[in-house]
């Protein structure tokens, strides 16, 4: 006669669907997921693990998307959380926000100090909309004070789909490896058309101009990268130029239909 343990091994499931996920033998679970959640002292292993990271990180995409779908024509911009106040850069960011509401722009940077700050604090002085897309960074640095409209996020990849999808174009200050993490990441998305007309402008050619060369002497001749893919940015150190060079496509569509495939032909 078989042992009540014996009973219960023979009875228990051998194969156990949780939604679109099958569990065969040994990875059978002995509990439900309404039994997780509506036990008061259940385990909470489960809340560090990846499952429940979807969940928060599609949380982050709807808190996101819910707070930035109605701020209007926007260009994001980016530059160094290290630029001191009172420098031309910092004082070229302060320029560009300005200029940017003044044309009817909100300005989305990600909300620290530096030349995030500048971007924001222009913006803010001439009366547009100021947002900050903020990080969860082991060095902590709260957004500046001159933003609006504030998102803090968990993921790096989160923030970065609200900068592209909500502007209609990139402004890049000198900056260092978050900024051209940034950078490459836009040029990326123009050059395989996941984004379109999108223009890309680099404000300051003395700082850019070695990044810029290098791409044309060394990776365009390798054949890494085609010649027109330089087209794909502009250089320069003239405030109207950068915002008449930034804005021109903006008004040629919204950022919803930015993400349109285009013909190829």
């Amino acid at each position: 006669m078989a042992s009540a343990e014996e009973f219960e091994q023979r009875r228990a499931p051998q194969e156990q669907r949780l939604g679109p996920v099958v569990r065969r033998r040994g990875q059978v679970q002995s509990s439900t997921t309404d039994q997780r959640l509506l036990d008061t002292a259940g385990p909470s292993e489960w809340l560090h693990q990846d499952p429940w990271r979807v969940m928060r990180i599609q949380s982050e995409f709807v808190e996101g998307f819910g707070t930035l779908a109605e701020i209007g024509p926007a260009i994001s911009v980016f530059g160094s959380a290290r630029t001191p106040e009172g420098t031309p850069e910092y004082e070229a960011g302060v320029n560009i926000g300005r200029a940017l509401a003044e044309n009817g722009f909100t300005v989305i940077t990600g909300g620290g100090p530096g030349a995030m700050e500048a971007a924001n604090r222009g913006a803010s002085e001439a009366g547009g909309t100021s947002v900050g897309l903020g990080i969860e960074l082991p060095f902590e640095q709260g957004l500046n004070p001159y933003v609006d409209i504030g998102v803090n996020f968990r993921y790096f990849f989160v923030r970065k789909t609200m900068f592209v999808k909500y502007a209609s174009g990139f402004v890049v200050l000198p900056g260092g490896m978050g900024t051209m993490d940034e950078l490459f990441e836009a040029i990326t998305l123009v050059q395989t058309r996941k984004v379109t007309r999108f223009p890309i402008v680099l404000f300051g050619t003395d700082y850019w101009r070695g990044l810029v060369d290098w791409l044309r002497d060394t990776v365009v001749p390798n054949g890494k990268v085609s010649p027109h893919d330089l087209e794909l940015f502009h250089l320069t150190d003239d405030v109207d130029e950068t915002i008449a060079l930034v804005t021109k496509e903006a008004a040629k569509g919204s950022p919803g239909e930015r993400f349109q495939p285009e013909d190829p032909d």
